[in-house]
């Protein structure tokens, strides 16, 4: 069987899928978002002072929690969950310090309580895997993520439970 000069007839084309809160041109620099202060220069996002002239905008992640749009999602189960919530959601927000200090658009959404788990939502997928790493690093646990959309979004699941005692 010959494929011919044109390779094979029966592939289907994909679609390329986009990011609606990515930007689809450069900004002027440097740009300043209204809402957070964030400063665009360089091609990046940054936490440097305001120069005196800027451009306004309002940066991707403002963009996102005001459409309550995540990219990232956490959910946190378990008995231990219960037991070390204080000591948790310090971690969970350290680390989203730590990350939006180097990455001003990675940032946490809400953190909302559902009966016996945690769901954490943030704005980009950086924030939300640095987070899941953490808690396995110093909890221990299972900790399982999947990325989806071509990696523009992220489900972390961590999980651990307290030992049965006899």
């Amino acid at each position: 069987m010959s494929k011919g000069l044109y390779g094979r007839k029966d592939r289907l084309i994909k679609d390329k899928r986009h990011d609606a809160y990515q930007e689809r041109e450069k900004l002027p620099e440097p740009t300043l978002c209204t809402q957070c202060n964030a400063l665009y220069v360089n091609g990046r996002w940054t936490w440097n002072t305001e120069p005196d002239r800027t451009y306004r905008t309002v940066c991707p992640a403002c963009r996102r929690i005001a459409a309550n749009y995540p990219a990232g999602y956490i959910t946190l189960k378990g008995s231990f969950l219960a037991e070390h919530q204080h000591e948790i959601m310090n971690l969970i927000l350290n680390e989203e310090k730590r990350e939006k200090s180097d990455r001003p658009l990675e940032r946490i959404i809400s953190i909302v309580g559902v009966g016996s788990q945690i769901e954490v939502t943030t704005t980009g997928i950086h924030v939300a895997r640095r987070i899941g790493d953490s808690l396995s690093r110093a909890y221990d646990g299972e900790l399982s993520f999947r990325y989806a959309d071509s990696d523009r979004s992220i489900r972390v699941y961590w999980q651990r439970d307290l030992p049965n005692e006899l």
